[in-house]
């Protein structure tokens, strides 16, 4: 991978990569569009991540369909599919984590001890092993963007992080290699977290109470056919912090399980009022 990306930077050429855990569907075939339109060289690369699984079911349920993901990148002309072994990401004596904390707290990161930990460092070994100028991630793994761009500006790493709009199924649910676990009936419920993310993100843009909305949202869900609900919150764009009005630009964040499936969505919220507010922003990276 050295030896081609090197001859690549002694052409002037530049490079962007999209990070995948395989099972590829039309949300990750955008991001590939994305990299093609920055960058003069793209890699995809597919690595099922075992340290960003707290569950070990999880991990053992994840589909591996490389071939097909192979197949469907075909028309899409990319210049390397990169899929390292695990010995190659975690050889024998590995011994370092990179931990993110403030951005990586609650949410996904309070249900999946670890999962960020695993994200932070599996991210930035191939950053540095593709020798990325750019890489491209969906706004539907919001926090996980944020973790990826803390990391990128902390460790002064040259990569630039391109954030892309999430890609949704006909009927709204956001595209995720997880919907292919879901059975039938279950699969015509899912869309159902879309409509209630987006319905209290109206009523909390318009000045509703935020705690009412948040729980008439979890009911809705519920009584939907959700099995359960992990979490249903209002939370500052940038940083990620709680919020309990809409005084500031922010972010609604849901994670629901359903037919033993956990799905994840979420959807900016517009500011009620327009007062200066001091929020430290993520610098971009040097």
């Amino acid at each position: 991978m050295r030896d081609l990306t090197n001859s690549w930077r002694r052409a002037g050429e530049t490079i962007g990569v999209v990070l995948t855990m395989g099972a590829l569907h039309d949300g990750h075939l955008s991001l590939v569009k994305a990299a093609h339109s920055r960058a003069d060289r793209v890699i995809v690369t597919i690595f099922v991540n075992p340290r960003q699984f707290n569950n070990p079911e999880d991990l053992a349920k994840y589909p591996k369909t490389e071939d097909n993901d192979a197949r469907i990148l075909g028309p899409l002309a990319i210049d390397v599919l990169y899929i390292p072994d695990p010995e190659e990401i975690y050889p024998t004596g590995f011994s370092t984590t990179i931990s993110v904390t403030g951005v990586s707290d609650g949410l996904c990161g309070g249900d999946r001890p670890g999962h960020f930990d695993g994200v932070a460092t599996v991210v930035t070994k191939l950053l540095l092993q593709t020798d990325a100028d750019c890489t491209f991630f969906g706004e539907k793994d919001y926090q996980q963007l944020q973790v990826v761009r803390r990391v990128v500006a902390d460790l002064d790493l040259k990569t630039e992080i391109v954030a892309c709009p999430t890609v949704r199924e006909d009927d709204g649910l956001a595209m995720s290699s997880r919907n292919l676990r879901l059975g039938t009936e279950a699969r015509e419920v899912s869309p159902v977290i879309g409509r209630v993310l987006e319905s209290a993100a109206n009523v909390i843009s318009q000045g509703g109470n935020v705690a009412q909305a948040l729980e008439t949202a979890r009911q809705a869900l519920l009584v939907a056919g959700f099995d359960a609900v992990d979490y249903f919150e209002l939370r500052d764009d940038h940083d990620l912090q709680p919020l309990m009005s809409a005084d500031r630009p922010g972010r609604l964040f849901v994670a629901a399980w359903l037919d033993g499936v956990r799905l994840i969505d979420n959807t900016p919220v517009k500011a009620v009022f327009n007062a200066p507010i001091d929020r430290r922003k993520i610098p971009e990276p040097a």
